[in-house]
């Protein structure tokens, strides 16, 4: 089996981390595969925001646990009630994939870049994990002032973020469901 298979095969949700820093080079080669992503009509209407700051990591976590709070939807203001909640799965880095609001097939696109993201990661043997639920830092009136601060363009919205981190875990190999696959020839 070639390398490539291999790292798609081998990857996995991590949702326990070491507090192990990702060195620099290594986390700028997992964020520029992102950009090497396929993007319809070669629009690239994406933007990419590599935060590996304990304190706003932190920060991002507690908005999520507010907003969660007062989302009216009892299951994850439950979630969020938790005293060990964490959306991160205490990652040391993540990163935020965002797309121009009015941009056609850019949901498309970022989950390329995602997947890239993640499989770059996988082959430095660093895991990952999408969190979309990370949606919710955007789910108040301040929703405009962590853009600014996190340096996402105003016309743009959350897609997904990816959590990045040295594995504290090694989860078995989920079920896979072959009957999804058909064959015509």
């Amino acid at each position: 089996m070639n390398e490539t298979i291999q790292t798609i095969n081998s990857r996995r949700s991590i949702r326990k981390y070491q507090k192990k820093p990702i060195p620099d080079g290594e986390m700028k080669a997992i964020a520029e595969a992102a950009i090497h992503a396929p993007s319809a009509m070669n629009q690239q209407k994406w933007h990419f925001t590599v935060v590996q700051s304990p304190e706003m990591i932190a920060k991002m976590n507690e908005t999520i646990r507010e907003n969660l709070l007062s989302s009216g939807v009892e299951f994850l203001a439950e979630r969020a009630k938790s005293p060990d909640f964490n959306v991160f799965h205490g990652a040391p880095a993540l990163i935020m994939v965002t797309a121009e609001e009015d941009a056609r097939f850019t949901e498309i696109d970022c989950g390329a870049a995602a997947e890239n993201i993640a499989l770059a990661a996988e082959s430095l043997n660093i895991g990952s994990c999408f969190i979309g639920m990370a949606e919710f830092l955007f789910a108040s009136d301040d929703a405009k002032k962590v853009k600014q601060e996190l340096g996402i363009p105003e016309n743009y919205r959350h897609i997904i973020t990816v959590v990045l981190g040295y594995k504290d875990m090694e989860p078995p190999v989920p079920p896979k469901n072959k009957d999804a696959i058909n064959y015509i020839k």
